[in-house]
């Protein structure tokens, strides 16, 4: 498989300074904190669809938190609930610390080894926080057409990984599960939990009706599900986390504002802000508002008229443009440049692993010579 995705992986470290962890992570702690807040959520789901109105309990399984490293410090460029990645990263890490041990270097050390476990406690977790008692003993990995997912390799480690616990662990397209009876079921073995990995944040699409019919009568655990993607990923989130005074005027603590200046303005694209981000587009990123993987957004400064305006007939966020930072590679002998962003994935608040992308282009899409999720370092 690894030989079919030649650039899942980057053979060149990223290194980051220990004031830059810290700052990361601080960063993390006050989103929680504002996602706690009964004012905020109150604004986050206001512009949220029904299917995400109820909390079932759950917190979120592996949410990604992704970074530029900026000359003004990091910048909080979105935060994801279905982030990939985590189980290829802690299987590299540690292959990384144990060629490279005494370097006497790294990020968070014991990440790597204690990361296995810490999943597996992550969704015992999320079963408990939906009331359930006992454990689940069938679990679903889904995903659209999953043997065909670039990140395929990693649902096979996870299954092997959440197995460990004694749980029967299935890799399922939603098109294989029925709902009857109030159970959710394929070929007729119940599924007690659902760890989610679909970009239809909303389970608005048909082939997805009965995974969101059990899921809205509680009759599974579906973690992350569309209450915390309106709560945390949504990109219109990212409006209310970079409006300092009004998260002030909630009640947000001050140390949690101070971290919260790593979020770039961001803006809703409306016709009555339509000509001044126009004349300012080059200082502007435009995000669509349910967005994922770089689909759909755009670098100001390369907008066309056309483009232009169907953004405007859309539902899009304006996020100022944050460049991402650089490291230099060598390929094939020859030094080259490719950008990179730092990604942090976290369980209720807690960092579980740390690691960074590099690529080329405007989207980190794991297919650049040269790049590929990378080694992090602290210095």
């Amino acid at each position: 498989m690894l030989e079919a995705r030649p650039h899942l992986f980057s053979r060149t470290p990223v290194f980051l300074s220990a004031a830059e962890v810290a700052a990361l992570r601080a960063v993390v702690l006050a989103i929680e904190e504002v996602v706690r807040n009964r004012a905020y959520r109150r604004a986050a789901l206001a512009w949220a669809p029904p299917v995400a109105a109820r909390d079932f309990g759950p917190r979120g399984a592996l949410m990604g938190y992704d970074f530029h490293l900026t000359t003004q410090g990091p910048r909080l460029i979105e935060v994801n609930t279905n982030a990939g990645g985590a189980f290829l990263n802690a299987l590299a890490a540690q292959a990384q610390r144990i060629c490279c041990a005494d370097a006497g270097v790294g990020l968070a050390a014991g990440e790597a080894d204690a990361f296995a476990e810490a999943a597996r406690r992550m969704f015992s977790r999320e079963w408990s926080h939906q009331g359930r008692t006992g454990a689940a003993r069938r679990i679903a990995i889904v995903d659209d057409a999953p043997a065909e997912q670039h990140l395929y390799p990693e649902f096979l480690i996870a299954q092997r990984v959440l197995a460990a616990d004694g749980a029967e662990v299935l890799i399922l397209d939603p098109a294989e599960l029925v709902y009857r009876d109030g159970a959710l079921s394929v070929e007729g073995a119940p599924i007690d939990l659902v760890y989610n990995r679909l970009v239809d944040f909303t389970l608005d699409e048909p082939r997805h009706a009965e995974l969101r019919r059990a899921y809205l009568d509680g009759a599974v655990v579906v973690t992350p599900n569309p209450h915390l993607h309106a709560l945390y990923a949504d990109k219109r989130d990212l409006v209310l986390f970079s409006d300092l005074a009004t998260l002030a005027a909630w009640g947000v603590s001050a140390p949690a504002l101070e971290a919260l200046k790593a979020v770039p303005q961001t803006v809703q694209v409306t016709a009555e802000r339509a000509e001044a981000l126009w004349r300012e587009r080059r200082t502007w990123f435009f995000k669509p508002t349910r967005g994922h993987a770089s689909k759909g957004v755009y670098r100001g400064e390369k907008l066309t008229t056309r483009v232009w305006a169907e953004i405007l007939a859309a539902d899009y966020v304006a996020q100022r443009y944050s460049p991402p930072s650089e490291r230099r590679i060598a390929i094939d002998g020859r030094p080259e440049t490719r950008k990179l962003d730092v990604r942090l994935y976290t369980y209720d608040g807690d960092v579980l692993l740390s690691a960074a992308r590099l690529y080329q282009g405007q989207a980190t899409n794991l297919r650049t010579p040269g790049g590929g999720f990378a080694p992090l370092f602290v210095v």
